[in-house]
């Protein structure tokens, strides 16, 4: 992260270690539908095996493991365990099919990369050059530099607008009395270099005046390259309007490049040049560089010297308002045929004003014809759905590090140190909030998915193609990823550690499934769909892998039985042990947790997987020795008698968890004597034996196998199920489903002194987009409960539009989850264009075919 905000706090969400527990809960938190397509060779028999130089590699990362880690003599299997957890899966990877390279490869080189601070621009590439703005503002009257996203900055707004993922955007940023807007704008020409141009408009005004007595706005705009090669840069003092070189240098990527700035106001450049490898700490930098300079001159402004081979060059721009800037880079310069002068034209002044406004009017025309909402909802609605998107989109990052991950209990390092380093590793993937959790996480991104699929689905395919290519050996994927040092910087040490044994839900098998089922109904062009078939075909050995990794370490104690390992059974703590590799954290679980917990979620989550992975067989004509083995896992998972056996209560008509459990615990202040010292803990009590049982708390959980469409539509569960989800003192409230009955015992009760409730009565977006897309289905299907399906779809579908909507025109923001008790209120992480963004596809009615 460029920039200082060390004092985020770290919501667990699913996005910390399991022994994590949360200091402040308020504090944080173009798919073308090209109809009669044919489909191209989909019916292809392919079989696979295993690739003979994937032992080679084994060995080799083995012994480089060994030696770089000093694992300790001795140690036997829990060495073999910490090497393996760290050893690549070997398959072939995504991202080394063709279809990744050439164009696509050009076209997305350069992008909105660094989704942690309000403007930031990089290649996808590890070493990169990295662009970025800061700006001054004022709070308590005094200046403070604003830089990385953070709600202590307190804009009123902030985000992308629009945004095409690929070569244009625009964001509105909201600092008290001043206005910012952003707009990106990129373009490839003859003469361009790898990657192509691309420019940066910066629109500033003062909304309450334009005194010319008023202190000028002072923004910042910086380039760095991470490799710390040094660059020229052009001395700026007599610059007042026009264009001007601001810097320039050459890589071996784009070539020989130039970066400008235009303006036809009068604006004023100072600049400042640095020696650093550490990106992350720009903002102090900037900061430190101002405070001296004015002490020594009284001035605002940066003191016009760098330090010997700069490798970071920072630019004040001061202007009065209102005022327009232009930058532009430009790549491949040394080109014979190169015109600078008319390729800066064209991405400034009134030329660049034209073709953003050609590219906003696309952006329009793409969301209508992608979503088409006309008849569905109102202008009002319609705009938050496009900026819904846009900041999903433009919240896409590119990180590049490696993740550290947790070795066995009973073995120690000849360093001492307790976790190993993963390999070297880039992940291009969406963002759930830039402010708050800017950085990838695996039970986000499935959500993700749904949406940036029928958006651009090669964008789609990239993604999840670099996800996949994180399997280890076992089939494993490291559910957060801190990668590189500006994502490390965001994160307080004791969360960064992932731990080998622990999941997360497997979401990535929703859009998959969606994808695969869009691709048999030839809902893509035959280029399209000769595309993703090829992807499935490479994707399926490494998705067979991890499929396994859950389906052997996630197993229950009986056949067909699943449960979330990870929880922690000895902690005094906890009200509840959390269950983070849910997703769910914080949802009652059983209150003793031990190995023969059934967790009802995990089961309906194996079988999405298990009919997944026998329909991408089933539609490319896969060999596969799990060919059987997927369908018919697939047939025992979705056996209603065994699912009600294991998991229905029928006097609630709710599907539980099972397991060892009490309802009679609490957490009550101890105190506690120690070498003659009292110390006072908040500690739980159990007030009586658990025994095995179902865990009756309804919520989220218990509504698995209907948001899944197990339940066959002519079953009176169903019945029990829609009387759940109606029932106000249960989960119905008038701004969406609640996360936990109000009759629940820990509903919304802390589950530490620290530990406010988190899934236990919030409203979800994600959930209640699968809980929605549920009630849809059984709304079109024949059956005794269809029509009651189909009144509490549009009450609940209205009413999730509606308080979104009503918040973001309030707030300015989309936000993590919804408070049930204080009238729908946003809470948590803003702006959470995450899963938050499933809006537009509520909006638009599209929702995942059920149906197997």
């Amino acid at each position: 992260m460029a920039g200082g905000n060390r004092t985020t706090t770290h919501r667990s969400r699913g996005r910390g270690s399991p022994e994590s527990t949360d200091a402040d809960a308020d504090a944080t938190r173009g798919k073308s539908r090209r109809q009669g397509a044919r489909r191209p060779h989909l019916q292809r028999r392919i079989s696979w095996t295993f690739p003979v130089l994937g032992f080679v590699t084994l060995l080799l990362i083995g012994s480089l493991v060994y030696y770089q880690w000093g694992f300790g003599e001795g140690e036997g299997e829990l060495v073999k365990r910490a090497k393996r957890s760290i050893t690549p899966l070997p398959m072939p990877k995504l991202m080394d099919l063709p279809q990744f390279g050439g164009y696509h490869k050009d076209s997305l080189y350069w992008g909105t990369y660094r989704p942690h601070v309000y403007l930031g621009i990089r290649a996808r590439t590890p070493q990169s050059l990295i662009f970025g703005m800061m700006w001054l503002g004022i709070k308590n009257g005094q200046y403070h530099l604003r830089h990385v996203c953070q709600d202590s900055d307190e804009l009123s707004t902030y985000g992308w607008v629009e945004h095409n993922g690929r070569d244009y955007g625009r964001q509105v940023l909201r600092d008290h009395d001043f206005y910012i807007e952003t707009s990106f704008l990129k373009q490839k020409g003859e003469d361009s270099g790898f990657g192509g141009d691309w420019a940066v408009r910066l629109d500033i005004s003062n909304e309450v005046s334009n005194n010319a007595e008023e202190s000028p706005m002072h923004l910042f705009f910086y380039i760095a390259d991470e490799s710390g090669q040094s660059f020229t840069m052009n001395s700026q003092e007599s610059y007042r309007h026009g264009t001007t070189l601001l810097a320039s240098g050459s890589r071996a990527d784009v070539g020989a490049w130039q970066l400008q700035l235009h303006s036809l106001d009068s604006v004023e450049v100072h600049t400042a040049g640095y020696k650093s490898p550490h990106m992350h700490n720009l903002t102090e930098l900037v900061q430190a560089t101002l405070a001296v300079n004015a002490r020594r001159t009284g001035l605002i402004q940066l003191p016009d010297i760098k330090e010997s081979y700069s490798n970071i060059m920072v630019y004040q721009i001061s202007a009065e308002l209102p005022a327009k800037v232009d930058l532009v880079f430009l790549s491949g310069v040394d080109s014979e045929s190169s015109t600078i002068s008319e390729r800066v034209a064209t991405l400034t002044g009134n030329e660049s004003t034209r073709k953003l406004s050609e590219r906003q009017k696309a952006f329009g025309e793409k969301y209508d014809r992608l979503f088409d909402t006309k008849q569905k909802v109102n202008k009002e609605e319609k705009a938050v759905g496009k900026a819904a998107i846009g900041n999903l989109l433009g919240g896409i990052g590119y990180f590049y590090g490696q993740s550290k991950i947790a070795i066995p209990k009973d073995l120690t390092l000849k360093n001492g140190e307790k976790s190993i380093s993963y390999w070297p590793a880039e992940l291009y993937t969406a963002v759930p909030s830039r402010s708050f959790f800017p950085r990838g996480f695996l039970w986000d991104e499935g959500f993700h998915q749904f949406l940036v699929w029928r958006w651009d689905v090669d964008i789609c395919m990239d993604i999840i193609g670099h996800w996949l290519d994180l399997l280890n050996v076992d089939g494993w994927i490291p559910r957060e990823q801190i990668l590189g040092a500006e994502a490390l910087s965001k994160v307080p040490e004791e969360f960064v550690v992932q731990y080998p044994s622990n999941g997360n839900p497997p979401t990535l098998f929703l859009a998959l499934r969606d994808l695969s089922k869009a691709l048999y109904s030839k809902e893509f062009s035959s280029e399209e769909a000769e595309r993703i078939s090829t992807f499935l075909e490479r994707a399926y050995p490494r998705l067979d892998a991890w499929f396994q990794w859950f389906n052997t370490t996630q197993s229950g104690k009986h056949e067909g039985t699943f449960y979330w390992h990870g929880r922690d059974n000895s902690t005094r703590r906890e009200l509840n042990p959390k269950t983070l590799t849910s997703g769910l954290d914080d949802f009652p679980r059983a209150s003793h947790p031990n190995d023969e917990e059934r967790h009802v979620d995990l089961r309906c989550w194996m079988l999405l997987a298990s009919n997944c992975m026998h329909s991408i067989q089933q539609m490319l004509g896969i060999k596969h020795t799990s060919v059987k083995d997927y369908a018919l896992m697939t047939k025992k998972l979705s056996e209603f008698d065994v699912l009600n056996k294991l998991h229905l209560d029928e006097k609630s008509g709710a599907y539980f968890d099972f397991g060892y459990h009490t309802e009679k615990v609490r957490l009550r202040w101890h105190e506690l004597r120690e070498n003659e010292v009292i110390r006072r803990e908040f500690l739980r009590e159990t007030l009586e034996q658990p025994q095995l049982r179902f865990v009756p708390h309804i919520g989220y959980v218990s509504l698995f196998p209907f948001m899944m469409g197990i339940i066959p539509p002519e079953s009176w569960v169903l019945g029990k199920q829609l009387d759940l989800i109606s029932n106000r003192s249960i989960l119905w409230t008038d701004y969406g489903l609640r996360s936990l009955s109000k009759i629940s015992t820990v509903y919304m009760k802390h589950n530490t002194e620290h530990d406010p409730p988190y899934w236990r009565g919030a409203i979800w977006i994600n959930m209640n987009y699968m809980i929605l897309s549920s009630l849809h289905h059984y709304s079109q299907v024949d059956g005794p409960y269809k029509d009651r399906a189909g009144e509490l779809y549009e009450e609940l579908r209205s009413n999730l539009i509606r308080n979104i909507v009503k918040n973001y025109h309030e707030t300015g923001f989309l936000w993590e989850n919804y408070d049930q008790k204080n009238k729908g209120k946003g809470k948590g992480a803003r702006p959470f264009t995450g899963w938050s963004s499933l809006v537009v596809l509520i909006m638009a009615e599209s929702y995942p075919n059920l149906a197997r």
